[in-house]
């Protein structure tokens, strides 16, 4: 029995061209867009759409911009937006005005003495931001990374809390040659009067259409903040001594995340190398191409508008 056919409304058409968006493999947010104009031929949904989709794409992919003047880069994080559009960048103490849709910088200026960290914090943040720096530089091509306080800024000596996110992100993409991927990971580190907790997640995409598709999303998170307390206590003679020695902390610290990404990559290593050709061969399909105008009118036709809509729980 055919299905009745269905008329999507403009709603119905707006979450589902924003679930195209924030669905994009890394790197390929702005070729999405530039079709879903086409597709939807409606300037006023288009805007509702890319207007809500690219900050969240922006955040969740912790992408990279340039500042005015090539005089740096910001990281678009969840741990540095002050407000709407505002981004603080600690290694310079400015705050950076973006346009999410177009992915730009537009605007930056000195950040102002009340959203920065205290003295004291600072301390603790630029000694980490320097070893993972050092890190990065060695580990990641073209990697990018930044320290975030994101609790207790305002702490003022020994024995108050406050936290970090450490955050690092590596994209190579590669349309021309049919292929872009990315490394994502984010460290939270709590400061405690005599513990330190660190909790880390690390996300890894590809995507390779030459003549098919092809795509890894994998995810690790770790959890165990027990584990991280006792690694540091065999680096310290005491975790009281992390309070005391910026320096020390941040050696520690960066040895954690060093070991643990590193375990990460080669376990993915291991996996997919056991996979044989035939397999991968397998997981390829063709890509249509085709001109055919998309039929809203009749989209239930298709099993994808299905499951997009049972997921955004629309058309019920």
């Amino acid at each position: 029995m055919a299905e009745e056919e269905c008329e999507l409304s403009d709603e119905q058409k707006k979450e589902i061209a924003k679930w195209f968006l924030y669905n994009a493999p890394s790197g390929e947010i702005q070729y999405i867009a530039k079709d879903l104009r086409s597709v939807l031929n409606d300037d006023k949904l288009y805007d509702e759409a890319t207007s809500e989709a690219f900050p969240l794409y922006n955040k969740s992919h912790l992408i990279c911009l340039e500042l005015p003047c090539r005089s740096g880069d910001v990281l678009i994080t969840p741990y540095n937006e002050l407000e709407e559009n505002q981004f603080i960048e600690p290694r310079t103490a400015q705050i950076v005005t973006i346009d999410h849709v177009k992915q730009a910088c537009t605007e930056v200026r000195p950040a102002a003495d009340e959203e920065l960290a205290s003295p004291y914090v600072e301390e603790f943040r630029c000694a980490l931001d320097a070893e993972i720096l050092k890190y990065v530089e060695e580990a990641y091509p073209k990697g990018v990374c930044s320290v975030y306080c994101v609790d207790g800024k305002d702490a003022e000596g020994p024995g108050c809390n406050f936290e970090f996110a450490v955050v690092i992100a590596a994209a190579r993409n590669s349309p021309k040659n049919f292929c872009n991927g990315s490394w994502r990971s984010v460290w939270n580190i709590k400061f405690k009067e005599d513990a330190l907790e660190i909790k880390g997640k690390l996300q890894v995409d590809a995507h390779y259409f030459e003549e098919g598709n092809v795509q890894l999303d994998a995810e690790q998170e770790c959890q165990d903040g027990t584990i991280f307390q006792l690694h540091l206590a065999k680096c310290l003679t005491s975790p009281k001594i992390l309070l005391q020695a910026p320096d020390d902390c941040a050696i520690s610290i960066a040895n954690i995340i060093r070991h643990h990404e590193a375990e990460y990559l080669k376990s993915l290593e291991t996996s997919y190398s056991n996979l044989s050709d035939k397999t991968f061969k397998d997981l390829r399909r063709k890509l249509p191409v085709t001109r055919t105008l998309f039929p809203w009118h009749n989209t239930l036709q298709f099993s994808l508008t299905r499951d997009i809509q049972k997921e955004l729980g629309i058309g019920k």
